[in-house]
């Protein structure tokens, strides 16, 4: 049965519902968020960043949900977890007004508000030529979405060309799994993948991608902008980038198990005073990777650790001072939080499978290997039993004699193979993602499922979710099926419930899809 809903709740539900009705959002159950992991790197000081971890969770497929879901808040402190899917552009992203908010058309804005994650689910979420700005806020988490093509010149316009921009006593901010991408330089319109001026501090960037772009990224806006720093790099790939890989203008910058691909000019320009920790990272095919650049205003680093494959230096000038060919550290620098170094010859391996929207989630393990993301507060009562979990639900499978639909199937497959108890026939999407679904044609009550994956096909099954189609709410979500997973979840009723496939090795192929009441 559902529990009373409050005043102040129903007031949210309002003003979600106006974008509910322009097919911009779900409301979803707290414990259902896709978002993952707990933050790592400078993020984790100064009382940590853990998002909207705890608050409601909400789906949203225009950037005016998204905006109408941070001004359906109680006040601008409520946390929330906004689930994206779909893509965001100019033409779906329009301002919100409300007490708990400072939106504005064009961009996704983020400002005087904390306690906020924006996680990409399902099919994905592109935020294309759409830049978020977060400004005078703390504790947001950015993780699994891609954000291309943003311009400051040229049409249209959005956040300055940043991709991800940060400005203004910002403070916490995670940013995980992120694909930042755009088509050029400056003459092209383009600005920075990830910027950070104007007090921004305690900030990790880990297992992104940042290419085809003329600057990666600033931490410090000029020479006298030194407020800034407290910044973490690591897991990532930088491709393509001109240069800014970061410019990091005073403070503190950690970089390591970053794989750092054609940097074309510069690639990691300590400067004004910076201290950059640089270790265990790969630099291949690039230009000047390390050093001051552009200026005499001197930078420094301490270095550990590192492979460079095919890296070439430019002379030393009056502002130009680059760290090799025999780079040796200038400075010492020391580091607050725990990590673990991946050697540096495997980086290229680890962060090519795990760096990037729609990977997952997975992570280094510290030992040149993969894992799927570390629930931060397990749970003695989490709904998610781990996949090897060997104890079946109890009762009737109520999947044979139901009806069943999806996406599109590859050629040869069934969505009647789901239900038919036959484990040699199986449904398989038509790529490597993809959804089915059960469904009876009155409420049925449902409690758990359990998915079996075809013979010579288990393990393919990368992130998941379970959705009761009827309204978009997430039941349950993970990583990984092998030979068969029993997933349960809160008793619900239901016409129809959808597994989705949200990433695999390979085209996946199920066997049986079960649902059980109990």
């Amino acid at each position: 049965m559902r529990q009373p809903v409050t005043r102040r709740l129903q007031a949210a539900l309002a003003t979600l519902a106006l974008a509910a009705t322009a097919g911009g959002i779900v409301l979803a159950a707290p414990e259902a968020s896709a978002a993952a992991g707990s933050a790592t790197g400078y993020a984790t000081q100064n009382g940590g960043t853990s998002g909207g971890t705890g608050g409601q969770t909400v789906r949203a497929t225009t950037g005016t949900a998204i905006h109408a879901a941070l001004c359906g808040r109680a006040a601008d402190s409520t946390p929330i977890v906004i689930e994206v899917e779909g893509t965001i552009n100019h033409g779906n992203t329009s301002k919100v007004s409300g007490g708990s908010c400072n939106t504005a058309d064009g961009v996704i804005e983020l400002k005087q508000i904390s306690n906020v994650t924006i996680v990409g689910v399902g099919g994905g979420a592109v935020f294309d030529q759409i830049g978020i700005h977060i400004r005078e806020s703390s504790n947001i988490v950015i993780q699994n979405v891609t954000v291309r093509n943003v311009k400051k010149s040229g049409s249209p316009t959005s956040n300055g060309g940043d991709a991800i921009g940060m400005e203004s006593g910002v403070r916490n901010v995670w940013v995980d799994h992120t694909t930042l991408e755009a088509s050029g330089g400056e003459s092209e319109g383009y600005d920075g993948l990830f910027d950070m001026k104007a007090d921004t501090r305690y900030v990790t960037l880990s297992y992104s991608i940042l290419r085809n772009s003329g600057r990666g990224g600033l931490v410090g806006s000029s020479e006298s902008d030194v407020s800034n720093g407290f910044v973490t790099y690591h897991h990532n790939l930088y491709e393509n980038i001109d240069s800014r890989a970061p410019l990091l203008r005073g403070g503190i910058g950690h970089m390591y198990n970053n794989h750092y691909v054609r940097l074309n000019s510069s690639g990691i320009n300590s400067r004004a005073g910076a201290r950059a920790k640089v270790e265990n990272n790969y630099f291949e095919d690039s230009k000047d990777v390390l050093g001051t650049f552009y200026t005499d205003a001197a930078g420094y680093w301490q270095v550990n650790g590192n492979t460079l494959d095919n890296v070439t230096w430019s002379s030393p000038g009056s502002d130009n001072n680059p760290a090799g060919p025999d780079m040796k550290s200038t400075t010492t620098v020391s580091i607050p939080y725990a990590y673990t170094l991946d050697a540096a010859g495997c980086v290229p391996d680890v962060v090519s499978r795990t760096a990037g929207a729609g990977k997952g989630l997975k992570v280094s393990d510290g030992n040149c290997a993969t894992q799927p993301p570390t629930d931060p507060t397990p749970d003695p009562t989490d709904p998610t039993p781990d996949p090897t979990e060997p104890t079946p639900p109890s009762g009737t499978n109520l999947s044979i004699g139901a009806g069943s639909d999806g996406s599109s199937k590859a050629s040869g497959t069934s969505f009647g193979d789901l239900r038919d108890g036959d484990l040699n026939t199986a449904w398989s999407p038509a790529g490597s993602t993809g959804h089915a679904s059960i469904k009876w044609g009155a409420p049925t009550a449902v409690s758990s499922v359990v998915i079996r994956e075809a013979a010579g096909s288990a393990g393919s099954i990368g992130a998941w979710q379970i959705l009761d189609a009827d309204t978009g709410a997430v039941l349950a979500s993970g990583d990984g099926v092998g030979t068969a997973r029993t997933i349960t979840f809160p008793p619900t009723t239901l016409r129809k419930i959808t597994f989705e496939i949200v990433n695999s090795t390979g085209t996946p192929r199920v066997a049986e899809y079960e649902t059980y009441a109990s």
